[in-house]
């Protein structure tokens, strides 16, 4: 049946109007999502579009923060900054490889004439100096970075440049730090010292983060001096500030076509620490002076010939404030000018540049030579032994009226293969109470009362001997850190548990209830001494006063901070203070303050002789402690000897220039000179008149 032709064209005419509307309908719906779209562009777009279009028209080039300043308490500059001009060139970028070195080579002449002309004889350029600083090759910088030519530019010639800027096109002044540090050496393993960016970015965890930050004005320069180790790597966020910025716009051909926009460098902030110059430079003189005389002593009790190297920590009881740091011998920390080190300042000074106070330092021996000296890590000694009397009364091994016969030695171990404890110089005390063990160092006692008497006992509340001994040891700061937060610091070496395994637990007790078996650092143990001094409050080591911005505003204060705190009934504190007040110790005769101290002459096996350290603690005044010093001399043989002198020498400082019952003597002394001295012109006037 065939169709019918009328019927079949108003079929293709209905299917044609279809498909015409549905074209304009899609077409209409294609322009309105067009128009939409154009608008969202335009008015909510728009603005950040034409700030990303701005900023790839632009370039900016990051100048550098003028480094913040430390201070010690006393406002006197220890590390500070000061600013330099720098001549820096640039590239052209629109010129071509070999006609930018061909203009580089002209323009090395002309600021060659000019520096002879106008600048410091003393930094004298050739041509080929000015040319491997503009780094034609790119070896250090790619084609947009500025290369500096010459710093410390002299007032002539940064005036004959900015007088002739025209003739010399991609040169520019541009402001710098550079960093110098006190000339006395004050407390500079404390203070650390600056590297290169570039050279420590991807190898310093710190740093290595710093590469990925996304803000120009924090992102570090590759010529930039950064901290690299003690409270310039510890504050170097604080202490750098923020870039400033010089931006330009460029066409499509990265020539510059407007004038550029400068964006200030923020100066970082300033640290004032809790360091006083002159208790610091008191400590660091009487450790050298000290090394000096025991080593050439001919006494059997002070002569220590191999001794080399000296720490000490002074810490506030009741604030944590760390007044004097010395790591000795120290070094002029203006070796690392520029941000490196030469290979014989290296070789020189590698073995003391860290903070023996708180890391392992040796004295300047060989690899082979080190394995036969101690280090500053250290047995405490019977510097324990004031600890050891705490643990034995609160753990009811004995009373403070418990007496004991001290007669020489005390035997541990099976019968026929026994250890024997003595006393230094095979002294015997008789009957002694713990007051007395600590006056008169009775190692016999610390062994039978304290040691096996806890190893007898055997396990309390699920620990063990060994892990209750190892409790107090960290409740007073040793085998932790002691929370100063300063780099690398170490949690010293603790041994009894290794002895408890290989050898016994009755062992590792015994010897560790005289000062063995563990090894602490100098600030660990003036932390101990202080806990001793306020009854138990373990301060956290602080070192910073406060911080300024650099307009002078307070950006952040001192408050002391209480890590943790040990109870024990005051009669048990009485008992160790009665025992520590008439310990024996040189160099305090004549004192008029009081104090409180124990010595100690810790043991080490080193190839195959017995190395004895000089060890002390102290604190004072006895009846309110104010300060607390600890002193190790590695090799430096009896504590009381070669220790307790240079103690004496921290205490007089500290009295002069802070004052151990609050009134500095320095001052004192002043202000009776000045009333001596009105008194005397009140006597003279009065005497004129009469006559």
């Amino acid at each position: 049946m065939q169709d019918d032709p009328q019927k079949r064209e108003i079929i293709n005419r209905r299917h044609f109007s279809f498909r015409l509307n549905l074209f304009f309908f899609i077409t209409f719906a294609l322009f309105s999502v067009l128009i939409v779209r154009l608008a969202i562009l335009q008015f909510v777009e728009g603005p950040t579009l034409s700030a990303e279009g701005l900023d790839k028209s632009t370039r900016s080039v990051k100048l550098p923060p003028i480094r913040g300043n430390i201070y010690d308490s006393t406002g006197y500059p220890i590390a500070y900054s000061t600013s330099t001009q720098s001549l820096y060139f640039s590239i052209q970028p629109e010129l071509k490889l070999a006609d930018a070195k061909e203009n580089a080579k002209e323009m090395a002449e002309k600021l060659l004439k000019v520096f002879n002309e106008f600048g410091d004889p003393a930094k004298k350029m050739t041509v080929d100096d000015i040319i491997r600083q503009m780094d034609l090759d790119f070896r250090r910088n790619n084609i947009s970075t500025p290369r500096r030519i010459k710093s410390g530019l002299t007032n002539n010639e940064i005036a004959y440049f900015m007088e002739n800027r025209t003739s010399f096109k991609g040169v520019d002044i541009m402001e710098e730090s550079v960093r110098n540090y006190d000339t006395d050496s004050i407390a500079v393993q404390l203070v650390g010292y600056l590297k290169k960016y570039k050279g420590i970015r991807e190898t310093v965890d710190f740093y290595k983060e710093k590469t990925k930050e996304e803000d120009a004005r924090l992102q570090y320069l590759e010529e930039e001096d950064v901290g690299m180790d003690g409270l310039e790597f510890m504050y170097q966020d604080i202490l750098r500030g923020k870039n400033g910025l010089k931006t330009y716009p460029v066409n499509n051909a990265e020539r510059i076509i407007g004038p550029m926009q400068i964006t200030t460098p923020e100066k970082g902030s300033d640290i004032y620490l809790t360091i006083n110059k002159n208790v610091q430079l008191s400590t660091e003189a009487a450790i050298m002076d000290q090394l000096k005389k025991i080593t050439k002593s001919t006494s059997k009790f002070e002569r220590a010939p191999y001794a080399q190297t000296g720490f000490a920590v002074a810490m506030e009881v009741d604030t944590g404030k760390v007044v004097a740091m010395a790591s000795m011998p120290d070094y002029d920390p203006n070796i690392w000018a520029g941000g490196s080190i030469s290979q014989a300042d290296y070789e020189n000074f590698s073995n003391i540049l860290s903070n023996g106070t708180i890391r392992t330092v040796y004295g300047k021996y060989t690899q082979d030579e080190m394995k036969e000296h101690p280090s500053s890590i250290l047995p405490p000694g019977s510097t324990m032994k004031p600890l050891s009397v705490l643990i034995g009364l609160n753990e009811k091994l004995f009373t403070t009226t418990t007496r004991y016969t001290d007669t020489g030695r005390f035997a541990y171990g099976r019968k026929g293969y026994e250890t024997y404890i003595g006393n230094s110089q095979g002294h015997i005390y008789g009957s002694i109470d713990g007051a007395g063990a600590i006056e008169n160092s009775s190692n016999p006692f610390m062994a039978a009362m304290v040691g096996n008497k806890l190893y007898m006992r055997g396990s309390q509340k699920g620990k063990s001997s060994v892990e209750i001994w190892d409790s107090y040891m960290k409740q007073f700061g040793l085998g932790v850190l002691t929370g100063s937060g300063l780099p690398n610091e170490t949690k010293g070496i603790i041994e009894y548990f290794k002895e408890a395994e290989s050898g016994s637990a009755q062992s590792a007790l015994i010897q560790a209830s005289f000062g063995q078996q563990g090894r602490y650092t100098t600030l660990q143990l003036t932390q101990y001494a202080a806990m001793l001094a306020n009854h138990g409050k373990r301060m956290k080591p602080q070192f910073v006063n406060e911080i300024k911005d650099s307009d002078g505003n307070v950006i952040q204060g001192y408050t002391p901070e209480i890590l943790n705190e040990v109870n024990f009934p005051l009669e048990y504190w009485k008992e160790i203070e009665t025992g520590m007040s008439k310990v024996k110790s040189q160099g305090f005769e004549g004192v008029d303050y009081t104090y409180r101290r124990k010595t100690g002459t810790s043991e080490q096996s080193v190839a195959g002789r017995t190395a004895e350290n000089a060890v002390f603690i102290a604190y004072a005044p006895a009846d309110k402690p104010k300060l607390a010093v600890a002193v190790v001399i590695p090799d430096g043989g009896f504590g009381g000897y070669g220790a307790s002198p240079i103690a004496r020498k921290i205490f007089d400082a500290y009295d002069q220039e802070i004052g151990l019952y609050g009134v500095p003597k320095k001052k004192a002394a002043d202000n009776a000179d000045a009333n001596a001295g009105a008194n005397g012109a009140g006597d003279t006037n009065q005497n004129a008149a009469n006559e």
